[in-house]
């Protein structure tokens, strides 16, 4: 198998760290980005030359395309993009202030979208490449507390499945990774909260213990590397794919119910039609 060359955002630690850990392991090159590089200085002392560490805040446009443009220049090519950089942000919709709304949509989604644009020009040329969005069953279905989380993950489903159509003509493909529950710390130590509103207290409460029986047994980060490398590895990827056990169930629920709904007021469009 050819060697790849992985460019992945948020290697300190969760899904970033593991996969490039993967990728290393098995003779690829990474370029890895994280805010903190002491954060991966053991990957350095481990893997040498093969892993660039990049210091980089995904939300800076411009520092991200110089970091893309450094990991070309030291490997001379890109194979896979992964943009995995980002958090939760745990907050009723009311509950919102602008600049947490602001500063989740900056990451979570134009973080992705500015890396993703410093990366084409490099994929175009070379006829090839793979650019891995990390979503989230929290992409395609939505709960309470995490609607911010929510609108920046629909809003990368939706770019990306345009991106997809965009640059097959180029050779370059494009995945959604939807993961269920995994222990990561996305809703610990990474996670943002906003300040919690009295009206709500009783439906905090109640959310918090839905959201328990949801998720039941998180999914192991070390586990899913493996099936990333399945996915980048394959002649005809898939557009969309879950990670976990959970996913499925949730968004056949979720779409039986839309589809059901749609059904029923049929009539209503069509008359809508004139």
């Amino acid at each position: 198998m050819t060697q790849k060359v992985w460019f992945i955002t948020g290697v300190s630690r969760g899904f970033g760290r593991e996969w490039a850990l993967a990728a290393l392991e098995r003779g690829d090159s990474v370029a890895g980005t994280a805010r903190d590089l002491s954060t991966v200085d053991d990957i350095v002392a481990a893997h040498g030359e093969r892993f660039l560490p990049l210091k980089l805040d995904v939300t800076d446009r411009d520092a991200d395309f110089a970091a893309v443009r450094e990991a070309h220049e030291r490997f001379g090519r890109l194979d896979v993009v992964v943009n995995n950089a980002g958090y939760g942000h745990f907050g009723l919709v009311e509950e919102l202030t602008e600049a947490e709304a602001r500063a989740q949509l900056e990451t979570n989604l134009f973080g992705a979208l500015w890396v993703t644009q410093a990366a084409l020009p490099y994929l175009r040329e070379q006829g090839s490449g793979h650019i891995l969005q990390v979503s989230s069953i929290g992409g395609i279905s939505a709960f309470p507390l995490v609607g911010i989380y929510h609108a920046s993950k629909w809003a990368l489903e939706g770019i990306s499945q345009s991106l997809s159509q965009e640059v097959a003509q180029f050779g370059v493909k494009v995945t959604l990774i939807e993961p269920g529950g995994f222990a990561t710390d996305w809703s610990g130590p990474s996670s943002r909260r906003s300040e919690p509103l009295p009206a709500y207290a009783e439906f905090h409460e109640q959310v918090q213990e839905q959201r328990r029986k949801r998720v039941g047994t998180p999914g192991d980060p070390k586990a899913s590397a493996e099936a990333v490398l399945r996915i980048v590895d394959a002649d005809e990827p898939p557009l969309r794919c879950f990670l976990g056990t959970a996913p499925l169930g949730i968004a056949k629920a979720d779409y039986e119910q839309r589809l059901a709904t749609w059904e029923k007021w049929q009539p209503i469009a069509e008359a809508a039609q004139g």
